[in-house]
């Protein structure tokens, strides 16, 4: 036999190695933008965290008490997480509503759920964004991470002009940097965040002309809005360190209607006080998924929702934070499931549209289970 390769053998070398090259070099632009993707440095967060009142020893705090995963929970759920098998998947497609862009003005009150927590509100003429999530992972990386359950419903550039971004926090889940990016190209609307998170956008090159950066109890002026930064029971964090932005819920206030956007957060007695200062609210949106005895202090489950959208005084509630992403141990649909019974019985008056439907105050739609058929056993 020849020492020499074959044309055969050689070109599948080179196909290898092609192969090869080309997949190292996709893993190191990945690892090449992690470090963007992680966000602001420390000493960028510093400069402007310090000064709250929510800031204590190197860290935002909760008003309660609020027990941390210690690192060897985070290896038991870590291990849970990757044992869990499709539980927390829907077996069929989610029923999207992909409706046309919306180009006229926008409602006294409607508001379009694009899954999990990203929403647009509309109240009193003016159109807010909410925690708006495009990417397909929830990750600082393309190669690992949740990925979505069902594609976005519209396309981001097919979004109206909005006249506001909010942001609650910092997680994956809630701040997208390819979202951020593509908002700065398609919308001139300014973000509205918590302290520390105005680092990451800036960080991201985000204009500092269209940032706004607020404590609790902090409001801004966009547009006929009052847009008011109020407490929630949650943590932050986009690395290892954690606690180093502000989480926080907000008040959507206009002329005659008042919204309530919960973001993330974990049942707290603060939801009275929001209620008693800033309500009563026509539209509550409040998170209903990820919820499990591992953090009970950070994420509400179904019945502490419709607990939360009465202590505020909410007339209607639209469920987030479910249905797009398999962040827990529950089943897919259980979250929507148990929020039915639960309002059933309280007598809340609730709002479950499909990803992308738009629901409004002058033609609310009638309740539609489109779950159940894609739920699985």
């Amino acid at each position: 036999m020849s020492a020499r390769s074959s044309p055969a053998k050689t070109i599948v070398r080179r196909g290898g190695a092609l192969a090869l090259g080309a997949a190292l070099t996709w893993v190191g632009r990945a690892a090449w933008g992690l470090p963007v993707a992680l966000g602001a440095f420390p000493s960028a967060l510093r400069a402007v965290t310090e000064g709250s009142a929510q800031f204590h020893d190197g860290r935002f705090v909760n008003l309660e008490p609020s027990p941390v995963i210690t690192a060897a929970d985070g290896t038991t759920i870590a291990r849970a997480l990757l044992t869990r098998g499709d539980r927390g998947r829907p077996v069929g497609a989610v029923p999207l509503a992909r409706s046309a862009r919306t180009s006229g003005a926008a409602a006294d009150l409607a508001a379009t759920w694009y899954g999990h927590a990203s929403a647009l509100v509309e109240v009193d003429g003016q159109r807010v964004l909410l925690d708006p999530v495009w990417g397909d992972r929830i990750s600082p990386s393309p190669l690992v991470g949740p990925r979505r359950l069902h594609p976005p419903p519209v396309p981001i550039d097919d979004l109206p002009s909005v006249d506001a971004v909010l942001i609650s926090h910092d997680h994956y889940d809630h701040l997208d940097l390819p979202t951020v990016r593509s908002l700065v190209r398609t919308q001139t609307a300014p973000f509205v965040v918590p302290l520390g998170i105005g680092a990451h956008l800036r960080r991201w090159h985000v204009p500092r002309e269209r940032i706004i950066e607020l404590d609790w109890g902090q409001h801004a002026h966009v547009g006929g809005l009052r847009l008011t930064c109020t407490q929630a029971r949650h943590f932050s964090g986009r690395s290892l360190r954690r606690d180093n932005t502000l989480w926080s819920s907000w008040v959507i206030r206009g002329p005659k209607m008042r919204v309530y956007f919960g973001g993330d957060t974990g049942y707290t007695t603060g939801f009275s006080e929001i209620g008693e200062e800033h309500g009563p609210f026509a539209l509550t949106l409040l998170p209903i998924g990820a919820y499990g005895a591992q953090w009970p202090h950070i994420h509400m489950n179904p019945e502490e929702a419709v607990r939360a959208h009465r202590a505020l005084g909410g007339e209607v509630l639209l469920p987030i934070h479910w249905a797009t992403f398999d962040l827990a141990f529950h089943a897919w649909a259980e979250p929507v499931q148990r929020l039915w019974a639960a309002a059933a019985e309280a007598g809340v008056a609730l709002a479950l549209p499909r990803p992308g439907q738009r629901i409004t105050n002058a033609d609310p739609p009638p309740i539609e289970d489109w779950w159940t058929a894609v739920a699985g056993p």
